[in-house]
């Protein structure tokens, strides 16, 4: 049975998902500048790719039925890359090279290094069939087909193929603007020397980072101060500024946790703790119709919470296909022989042993170390009120899936 009042992970997710507004505005950018971004429009093939059958390899351009073994054909001809060629002399083979236009006529390509160059033309060394080593026109892209859906996030290879199509600037949901803010008296920035009771602000820098490789614009972002009044005041600033407000701390049951007690009071808190290891104590809220994510104050929570339910929130927002990520099953390296109320995601890489890819655990899986997460490759998912015996295939989502 869930332990009273923690919201399980699936319904904390699915209730924040319903709460976030897709963004609908779009900017044009050059094409160099889109990497991480949302392509707000469907973009139809407007012509075959490639334009024309060409070349796979360099070598020889023939008609198949020309080719009879153990005899020389004569070269009648040289086409490079970006020459228009000339309709191949039957009877001939021409020199090609990889990426030119086939010529008309012929019907395969021999790669060099299966023929031998003579005084009277070349000799195959190979079998020679009709449709080898030729791209035909349209084989990567078909004119008027769909090339990318809106809601895709452009990688490397998107940019490529969007080159391929001739697009030099593409339509892009704007950027999600965030407001973070971390809590406490006691944090101070690097480069400041610690006095007493004071630490590094850890968390700001970990959403700095998370949200940047999110694809998203910080607009503010700010420490608060322990008190109702500034936490109030801050919040309402932010919301008239801001899609989305990310703060780390002041969600738990303390007297200096303010930030909850303000979505109460002021506006609306509709989620609070979560069945989650590490991170029970988040909340989701708004404020002057805002929405407001809380999340917990130690920096491996922040890291984990943040992952798990910010992204796909995140990723809604941004209009995206893919909201959940996907991960993969791999054999535990590890144990857990108490089980818990809250599913744990824990910090976790996958290593070769003996020959085996497992899933390994970090030692120490304090919600207070960041350490953990830097050794780690990404988290492993330990369900409630499970243990886990070695060589029990666990969900395994690494970081880079978790960010995409």
């Amino acid at each position: 049975m869930m332990a009273a009042n923690l919201t399980p992970v699936e319904e904390a997710v699915a209730h924040l998902l319903t709460q976030a507004p897709v963004i609908t505005e779009s900017e044009s950018l050059p094409l160099t500048e889109c990497l991480g971004r949302t392509l707000a429009q469907d973009y139809q093939v407007p012509a075959d790719v490639p334009p024309a059958d060409n070349s796979a390899v360099d070598g020889y351009a023939l008609r198949a039925q020309d080719y009879t073994e153990g005899q020389s054909l004569p070269v009648s001809d040289r086409i490079p890359a970006g020459a228009a060629p000339r309709p191949l002399e039957p009877g001939t083979a021409v020199r090609i090279f990889t990426g030119s236009e086939i010529p008309a006529g012929a019907d395969t390509v021999i790669m060099q290094e299966r023929v031998e160059v003579t005084d009277t033309g070349i000799r195959i060394n190979t079998d020679v069939k009709a449709d080898q080593n030729i791209r035909r026109q349209g084989q990567d892209l078909a004119e008027g087909t769909l090339a990318l859906a809106k809601g895709t996030k452009i990688r490397s290879q998107e940019m490529g193929l969007l080159a391929s199509m001739g697009v030099a600037n593409v339509v892009v949901t704007r950027k999600m603007r965030v407001a973070v803010f971390s809590t406490g008296d006691e944090l101070v920035e690097p480069g400041t020397p610690l006095g007493p009771g004071q630490i590094y602000n850890t968390n700001r820098f970990t959403l700095l980072g998370l949200l940047a490789e999110a694809g998203c614009e910080v607009v503010l972002c700010e420490t608060l101060k322990d008190t109702r009044s500034v936490t109030r005041e801050t919040l309402e600033k932010a919301a008239a500024q801001a899609d989305l407000i990310i703060t780390s701390g002041g969600v738990s049951v303390g007297e200096e946790d303010h930030v909850r007690a303000v979505l109460e009071e002021s506006g609306e808190l509709s989620l609070w703790r979560m069945a989650i290891k590490p991170g029970k104590p988040l909340a989701f809220g708004a404020i002057n119709g805002t929405p407001v994510l809380g999340l917990p104050g130690n920096p491996a929570a922040v890291l984990v919470t943040f992952l798990v339910v910010g992204m796909p929130y995140i990723r809604t927002c941004q209009g995206r296909l893919q909201v959940h990520p996907v991960g993969q099953q791999v054999p535990a390296g590890f144990a857990v022989t108490s089980p818990s109320v809250r599913r744990e995601f824990v910090r976790a890489r996958t290593e070769l042993v003996d020959g085996k890819t497992l899933v390994t655990s970090y030692s120490n899986q304090s919600s207070g170390m960041l350490s953990s997460a830097c050794w780690a490759g990404g988290l492993a998912v330990v369900p409630e009120h499970v243990t886990v015996t070695e060589g029990d295939l666990l969900t395994y989502y690494p970081f880079t899936e978790l960010l995409t």
